[in-house]
């Protein structure tokens, strides 16, 4: 099977969350390749942007009436979103470090991981805590390491 078949099949069977955490992965690992670089750089500014997009695709898919989420979390994702522009504005200006939006990311990639492991807990009847030799990074479903 050559690479993009399994990496389409892959997508395929992944969760919402491990489709999430996939994303964001990119999207930080995007962030992080640009982080030396000029502030006039054309990939920091794409890296941004990239970002921008991702979290501002969050904000509105939260706002969408029907949105199963809770609503404070809802709250919180538009919260973060609006100051991920903010602040994207201000790294692009060379006011503040892109680092900040990296963190960010990287917490909520740890949030996604827990929840994709206890999804695959509950769906295999396992306990995720008591997995010793799990990667908490790893798309639990394939084993694919995703951290950045």
């Amino acid at each position: 099977m050559s690479l993009k078949a399994y990496q389409t099949t892959q997508k395929a069977n992944e969760s919402t969350s491990q489709t999430e955490y996939r994303l964001f992965a990119d999207v930080t690992r995007a962030l992080m390749d640009a982080k030396d670089l000029p502030k006039l750089d054309v990939k920091l500014h794409d890296a941004l942007l990239w970002n921008r997009q991702l979290w501002s695709t969050l904000a509105t898919d939260c706002a969408v009436e029907g949105n199963m989420l809770p609503k404070q979390l809802r709250a919180s994702i538009i919260s973060i979103s609006i100051w991920v522009g903010r602040y994207s504005s201000q790294v692009a200006r060379g006011e503040e470090e892109l680092q900040a939006l990296i963190d960010i990311n990287k917490n909520i990639m740890e949030g996604l991981s827990a929840q994709a492991q206890n999804n695959v807990a509950q769906t295999t009847g396992t306990n995720p805590e008591t997995n010793s030799g799990t990667n908490p990074q790893a798309n639990p479903q394939t084993g694919t390491n995703y951290s950045v």
